[in-house]
Formats: structure tokens, sequence, C-alpha cells
């Protein structure tokens, strides 16, 4: 694509929607999962999958020319590297996360004209509610989120296993811990240290089950509540992995001065999101905002924007602690 003149490369760019839109298909049929055991015709799949013949194969041709899936002399379908993702047992899964945003999370672009007018997220104006109390409702929806999730922050676990030293951390609370996956996993990785998951109570009662299959339960306490109100006394530190960025500036002070009440004073705070940086070079980041200001309304922030806020809230912003992922751990003491 980039040998192409600009006006072709921009075209390409205007119909990305094309190629996302196709994942999401073959995502919610679940293509890949059907070609786990070896190659199947178009025909083979659509009676797999309840469709017409015709209209897959031409799905599955225009992936295949993406490297998504691979077809051969016979017109039988494969996976390739590009498309073992979107099967729903691998290891990094990006199904969920096609179907996430193949759906309810695709609208809002269509209305980015009125968050840009408004500053308002264009989801509460299509779904007359906020993300969270739509997935609140439709459990359905909610169990696709919190699948997205765990393939979208994956990386991030190995980033803070690998990048941040928790040998002098005694309790870790991971607040808007989710389904406890990330939290698990850091704690299978440090035996020495105990964890505290808070969440709102119908997520807390979905990781029951992720603790419980890590043989964690004695070492990590299950909390719900709600992070406005306030957090539980106890943890020497608390993690927000993706969780400020889906907040306004006031919202987010408030969750950081529940933070810093519940802490012990040095106690640490430590959130796992992208840093914006300064100039034109790529960075997913900047995109990952506008799906904030789309979705939920929230922000990603600068390494300042981070600074004035932890000042706020009653932190002192220490380090920013750069990981293998695109993420960063911003750190702060309790002043």
């Amino acid at each position: 694509m980039t040998d192409e003149p600009p006006p072709q490369q921009l075209e390409r760019m205007i119909t990305g929607y094309c190629i996302s839109q196709s994942i999401y298909a073959a995502a919610k049929l679940e293509i890949a999962d059907q070609l786990t055991a070896g190659p199947r015709t178009a025909a083979q799949l659509a009676e797999a999958t309840q469709t017409d013949a015709d209209s897959l194969y031409r799905l599955l041709r225009a992936l295949a020319s993406v490297g998504i899936f691979a077809e051969n002399e016979q017109g039988a379908f494969s996976l390739t590297p590009l498309a073992e993702p979107l099967r729903s047992d691998h290891p990094e899964s990006k199904q969920a996360c096609a179907i996430m945003n193949g759906e309810d999370q695709f609208r809002p672009w269509c209305e980015i004209i009125y968050s840009l007018q408004t500053g308002k997220p264009a989801y509460n104006k299509i779904w007359g509610k906020s993300v969270f109390e739509f997935l609140a409702e439709h459990p359905e929806q909610a169990q696709i989120f919190d699948r997205a999730m765990t393939g979208i922050h994956g990386r991030g676990n190995d980033s803070i296993l690998d990048a941040y030293d928790l040998t002098n951390t005694r309790v870790l609370a991971d607040v808007g811990g989710g389904n406890g996956l990330h939290l698990a996993g850091i704690l299978q990785a440090n035996p020495h240290l105990h964890g505290l998951l808070f969440d709102v109570p119908h997520v807390v009662k979905r990781a029951q089950s992720q603790i419980d299959q890590a043989g964690l339960s004695d070492r990590c306490q299950l909390v719900g509540g709600d992070f406005f109100q306030s957090l539980p006394q106890g943890p020497d530190a608390i993690l927000l992995r993706h969780i400020i960025h889906d907040w306004n500036d006031e919202q987010s002070l408030r969750i950081l001065k529940n933070c810093h009440a519940a802490l012990p004073d040095g106690g640490k705070l430590l959130i796992l999101e992208s840093v914006i940086q300064p100039g034109n070079a790529p960075f997913w980041g900047k995109f990952v905002d506008l799906i904030m200001l789309l979705v939920t309304g929230g922000r990603e922030r600068t390494a300042e924007e981070f600074r004035l806020l932890y000042e706020r809230a009653g932190f002192e912003l220490t380090r920013i602690v750069p990981t293998s992922s695109d993420l960063s751990i911003v750190e702060g003491v309790k002043r």
C-alpha cells in the first residue's frame, strides 16, 4: 500500500471498515473454530454456520486476500497466522474483541460528529444509556465484553510481570479487575502476594469461578462495590488497568481520591494505560483515545495530564515505567 499514490492510500483508509466488519462476521460465525480440524470448503462451512454458500465464499475470499484464511486449489479454506487468533480457544483470542467492536461499539463511529460537537459519548445517544449500564442489563454482551477485555489486555499482564517488581508488595488490589484473570496471573507469579479483586457486584460474581479454578481462594478476596463511593481498606498497592481512561477528569479524580483513602501512607497507585506521546509518530493510543470519547466519555492522557490528576488526588507521580506492550505503568505514591 505504501507504493500507491496518496489518493489511493487514503481510499484504503477510508474503506477500512470493510475489513473490520468482514472480520467481525467471520468471528461471529466462528469460522476459525470450524477450521481448527483442517481445511473446509465454503459449502461445508455454510452448512455448519447456516449461511448462504456463495455469499460466505465471497466473504472468505476477501479475507484471504488480506491474509486472514487461505484458499487452496481445491477451493478449501484453512487457517493462517492472522486467522488463528480468531479461534475462541486461542491463548490470545481476538474473537470476542471482533464481535464486540463489530456490534454495539461499531455504531458510535457513525455518530462521531455528535461526540465532536458535544464532547459526549455517542454510545449513550444510540443506546440511551452508558456502556456499563448496557452491559449490566445484557449478560450475553457482558460475557463477550469480559472475553474481549481478556484478549485486548492479555499482554498487559505480562507487561506488569516483566517491567514492575512486586517483591515488596504484600496486598495488591485490582480495582475494576473484571473477571479476575489478570490478578490470578499476577498472584501465581508472586507466591508471597495476596490479592483483592474489586468490581461491581455482578462482575465479581462472574470472577469467583476464575479465582477458584486458579486455586487462589485462600490468597484472593473478592469484594463488590462502587469505586465512586469507596474502596476497601487493606492493600498497600492498587492497580487500575484500563480503568481511568473510561472516565473524564472529575470522575477519575473521585476514583483516585477513594484509592488515596484506601491506601496507607506511602502506598502505591499503579495505573496501566497508554501514555500519549507528543509528535506525529504512529501510536495506537491516539485512536484508543477516540474510542474512549465515543464509547465511554473518557480519554487517554499525556504524562503531564497524569501528573496533574495524581497531584489533585494526593499522589506524587514518581515514575512512568514503559513495558513491552504499548502500555506504561504510571506509578504514584500517597503523600
